[in-house]
């Protein structure tokens, strides 16, 4: 009998992996907007028998400046067990973190203290543009064949953006992933139907389209991306196209069902250039091809210019900018974040075509700067940005910066830091943890989250 065995935070279901033991350290990426400092990984004390409970317990600093860390991940992660993975003996040990500006890819090792990971390799920027043809890595997931990095821009920083894969043990970059990538262009996220053999791809801009902010001639001429893509994710070929109008500006964020029986998933449509509102749209199976439709849609709030930045001023409302979401293990419930309000929804997703709104909360947002219960009152700024959700379902994650040139535009004063965590009920409901507010060094912008042992958004299942 082989000694070897999978990872303990392996799952072959998303049903078993809710069963697994509560997180108690999160990681997050964090980002100094001045560019004068290094970015750093944070890690965060979640567990709350600790008596540093809501505190960061050390910050690891990058090597260089202006990295614009964004969306990171695992090298590995449950797709291992799948039948066709050919590496089930791998370890959940390292993250992968991109620079989104700089083009440049750090993994960490959280072995041996997980408390403090250490960085064992920089992929430099040269590198990454000459072994995969791309730049600007925005997105990592790892999956059956390796690490996969959704990036924004060729190596010369135009289009088409797409995808690479990185050797989940060495981190050395095998090439880009696309064998046909038909009209696809723009890049966003990636994520994928493990028992439909699809992988779906989002839409965003390029470089000179985000890099110093977005451009409303590019935003109102509606030419930021609104169209989702399907891939045959053994062949690695385009296979069809779905597009959500000009008018529905930024489609962004992925969230395929954790059970592989289940054809669907969710994706946001950050703003309407109709009337400023936000909506979610699910895509699933319509006979042999895909189909998708909206099924919330968030409007935009009325509010005093006066409280309102230049890029809205003329319009006197909020958009929700709903920038995130993120879908529970057991596909009952999503949780939305409108970045531009400052609210945190919660929607039961039970039948995925009638969503129901269950639950939520604010705080801050453009107009409204609402408070936390440990804040003192305090009006805060930001809103509600990059969400992560517990394998059990029951805590919810969030931190409020966007983007450091996108961040300046809806708040101009400057957002200050800080992380929240709220307590979901079993079937309806969210409530802020009063023990959990934690405000973050004013140096620094706090965005992606990851948990100890996976998260809601980490891993994928083979198994129902």
């Amino acid at each position: 009998m082989s000694s070897w065995q999978p990872d303990p935070t392996f799952y072959p279901s998303a049903r078993l992996a809710a069963d697994a033991p509560k997180e108690t350290l999160a990681y997050v990426a964090t980002f100094d907007p001045t560019r004068q400092m290094p970015d750093e990984l944070a890690v965060v004390d979640v567990n709350p028998g600790s008596p540093d409970y809501g505190t960061i317990l050390n910050r690891i600093p990058m090597p260089n400046k202006g990295d614009e860390l964004h969306h990171f991940g695992w090298n590995a992660c449950s797709s291992h067990l799948c039948p066709n993975a050919p590496h089930p003996h791998s370890e959940r040990r390292y993250l992968v973190v991109p620079g989104l500006r700089s083009s440049r890819i750090h993994i960490l090792d959280t072995k041996p203290d997980p408390r403090r990971p250490s960085i064992v390799r920089v992929l430099e920027p040269d590198e990454v543009a000459k072994k995969s043809g791309y730049t600007r890595p925005h997105t990592i997931h790892c999956g059956p064949q390796g690490i996969y990095v959704v990036s924004l821009a060729n190596a010369q920083g135009e289009a088409p953006g797409g995808i690479f894969l990185m050797d989940h043990d060495t981190f050395d970059i095998r090439g880009r992933w696309e064998i046909d990538r038909g009209p696809q262009e723009l890049a966003y996220d990636a994520w994928w139907h493990l028992g439909y053999d699809t992988l779906v791809s989002s839409e965003w801009g390029l470089p000179a389209t985000f890099e110093n902010g977005l451009v409303p001639e590019v935003l109102l001429g509606g030419k930021y991306g609104h169209r989702l893509h399907f891939w045959d994710l053994n062949t690695r070929k385009h296979k069809q196209t779905i597009d959500f109008g000009e008018e529905n500006q930024l489609v962004f964020e992925l969230r395929p069902a954790h059970d592989p029986t289940k054809a669907h998933g969710f994706v946001n449509s950050v703003i309407s250039l109709k009337d400023l509102s936000a909506s979610i749209w699910t895509w699933y199976r319509d006979g042999d091809k895909w189909a998708a439709r909206k099924v919330i849609e968030i409007p935009a709030e009325p509010a005093d210019p006066a409280l309102l930045p230049p890029f809205l001023k003329g319009f006197g409302a909020v958009p929700p900018l709903v920038t995130d979401i993120a879908l529970s293990l057991d596909d009952r419930f999503l949780y939305v974040a409108c970045w531009g309000t400052g609210e945190m929804r919660r929607y039961d997703v039970s039948d995925p075509h009638r969503p129901e709104l269950v639950g939520s909360v604010r705080v801050g947002g453009i107009a409204s700067r609402a408070s936390h219960p440990a804040a003192g009152g305090a009006p805060l700024n930001g809103g509600p940005q990059m969400v992560e959700v517990s394998r059990d379902g029951s805590r919810v994650y969030f931190t409020n910066s966007l983007y450091g040139a996108i961040d300046d535009q809806f708040y101009p004063d400057g957002i200050n830091g800080w992380m929240v965590k709220l307590d979901a009920g079993a079937s309806s409901g969210l409530a802020f943890d009063p023990e959990f507010y934690l405000e973050w060094p004013k140096t620094h912008r706090p965005h992606q989250i990851r948990l100890e042992g996976g998260d809601a958004s980490s891993d994928s299942y083979c198994y129902p």
